[in-house]
């Protein structure tokens, strides 16, 4: 594929796996639109693309609100006539106890993580069927293939995710429009610093760099499918034991970051009381 002339959205844009992939489409010459809630950091980005590829622009707001995610593509095609690539990598953590989340806290992960790539991709498929085709890239997580303590919440956000564009693969079959999945392992982010509850991960983070050629790649080569880091020893074993012994890895996740027990009985108390998860 040559970039040179495309335009393509990058949401979650303002920092990490983003902001460098932004940068990257900018270097192969695409017009890029980033997309996150903190304009500064945005506004800071844009200038950095248009060095390298002029005609970039920033839209800053909340994915998580569909009127502003379906904004997003129609102000895109409006102002430049057409839309080649969407990456949808805008995503919120949630590692906290099951017994201390909350309906609430639930929903607005599902509508950041899972609902704004739907809202985005259902906009952006007229205009890219209008154009003959164009490149749909979801980034999901390695989480939704074996699910950490603490995260099934933002796992099912994923796998969600993944089931949809899993069947978009066949939807979409004879219209052009390619869609690829990414799903990074621990990677260097501020992700890390966003955790509710501190994290039992001690291991090595790989760079954001990776995922950002991963995303290049699924969509020059249009592949539909790729773990990064693809050979890291860990995960190759995770996904081979959650496959032909899910048990075993059941237990090595538990005992990994296992659930306190006094928090089981703390929220049995609650229970008794009448109060409903995450509620104190």
């Amino acid at each position: 594929m040559d970039f040179r002339g495309k335009v393509a959205i990058v949401t979650g844009a303002s920092s990490g796996i983003g902001r460098i992939t932004a940068l990257r489409l900018a270097r192969l010459g695409c017009r890029v639109v980033p997309v996150a809630r903190r304009a500064e950091l945005l506004e800071s980005l844009v200038v950095e693309c248009n060095a390298l590829t002029p005609g970039s622009h920033y839209l800053a707001g909340d994915l998580g609100e569909r009127d502003f995610a379906q904004h997003v593509v129609d102000d895109t095609v409006s102002r430049h006539d057409r839309l080649d690539v969407l990456i949808h990598n805008a995503a919120i953590p949630l590692h906290k106890s099951l017994y201390r989340t909350s309906v609430e806290d639930a929903e607005r992960v599902l509508r950041v993580n899972f609902l704004s790539c739907l809202w985005t991709t259902f906009a952006a498929i007229p205009p890219m069927l209008v154009r003959g085709g164009g490149h749909i890239v979801n980034v999901s997580s390695f989480a939704a293939k074996v699910v950490p303590t603490h995260e099934s919440v933002y796992a099912a956000s994923k796998a969600a995710m993944n089931a949809f564009s899993e069947g978009l693969w066949n939807d979409l079959a004879g219209s052009g429009i390619h869609v690829a999945l990414v799903h990074p392992g621990p990677i260097d982010t501020e992700i890390w610093q966003k955790l509710d509850e501190p994290g039992h991960y001690a291991g090595r983070l790989y760079p954001a760099e990776s995922v950002a050629d991963a995303i290049v790649e699924v969509i020059e080569k249009r592949r539909h499918e790729i773990v990064v880091p693809r050979r890291n020893p860990a995960l190759v074993t995770a996904r081979l034991l959650r496959f032909f012994f899910p048990a075993l890895i059941r237990i090595g996740v538990q005992r990994t970051d296992p659930v306190d027990p006094d928090s089981v009985e703390r929220a049995r108390r609650r229970a008794r009381e009448g109060k409903r998860l995450g509620e104190e």
